[in-house]
């Protein structure tokens, strides 16, 4: 003997979901935007799923799972769109997905290759600097090269590796750096910003600099920077993100100086800016 079976005539939301593999939560939505018509309440105040209704939801979610959005399944239902149009847009969805995911591998790729956060910073930036040894960098190198590509791009971040290259390199110089950054951090809220010992950071800082950009003349650094001019340029597809520009960076990105730091930094600039012009 065969067991008698009856299927029901309706199903509550729960079964619904449980049978199309989604949540009472996610149907309740489709018939917020009209993508389901809400079928009518039993006597008992809850909503009640016929034949129709579930085939419509099994359709539903097949499109959802082919990536369909849930404006183009409604369009669709409606009749009122091409399905060229919908699958069209949906191709485009998925390249811009696949090339996220392709660029999410790559950065894998570089942290399992670089075996730390350099990896995260972009191809350009990490070719650079992969050649130095484990530990030659230091955190505050990367938080910098972090913040100047996120200001100036890729390019921006791999010209400023020249210095952290040469700091990585000679001691001598990265132990100045050392020495400056405590001077410049010295200068805190309790020194006034016209006391001497500002200008006096500000020139050491000055020459530093200079004493670096002279070790990356020596050293070919600056020939290694213009053929990243040349690269970068040839590999633009014009879909890079949008930069924030300095000015704008400047009063977003917070370092908490006090009026003194500023001016020290300000002095140096202008001693750089100076330079540049007698060059030019």
């Amino acid at each position: 003997m065969h067991p008698s079976f009856t299927p029901p005539q309706q199903v509550k939301i729960g079964d619904a979901a449980a049978f199309a593999g989604t949540t009472p939560r996610a149907i309740r939505h489709y018939h917020e935007i009209g993508l389901l018509p809400e079928p009518e309440r039993g006597t008992d105040g809850r909503r009640r799923y016929g034949y129709d209704d579930m085939i419509r939801l099994l359709w539903i979610r097949r499109m959802a799972e082919a990536g369909i959005s849930l404006d183009d399944m409604r369009a669709a239902f409606h009749e009122n769109r091409d399905i060229e149009e919908s699958l069209g847009r949906l191709e485009e969805t998925l390249a811009v997905k696949e090339a996220g995911i392709k660029r999410q591998r790559a950065v894998v790729e570089r942290l399992r290759a670089v075996g730390s956060p350099l990896g995260l910073l972009s191809e350009l930036v990490t070719n650079r600097l992969s050649h130095l040894p484990p530990g030659a960098l230091r955190r505050s190198d990367l938080d910098a090269l972090l913040v100047t590509e996120r200001v100036f791009g890729p390019l921006g971040a791999a010209i400023q590796a020249s210095s952290f290259i040469v700091l990585a390199t000679y001691p001598g110089l990265r132990a100045e750096e050392d020495r400056l950054d405590a001077a410049e951090a010295g200068l805190d809220d309790g020194v006034d910003p016209l006391d001497p010992r500002v200008e006096e950071v500000a020139a050491q800082r000055y020459a530093h600099h200079k004493a670096v950009e002279k070790v990356i003349e020596a050293d070919g650094l600056d020939v290694d920077e213009e053929k990243l001019f040349e690269t970068y340029d040839a590999d633009l597809t014009g879909e890079e993100p949008a930069l924030m520009s300095v000015s704008e960076a400047i009063t977003k990105m917070p370092y908490g100086f006090s009026p003194a730091r500023l001016r020290c930094v300000e002095l140096t600039g202008k001693l750089m800016a100076q330079d540049h012009a007698v060059d030019s």
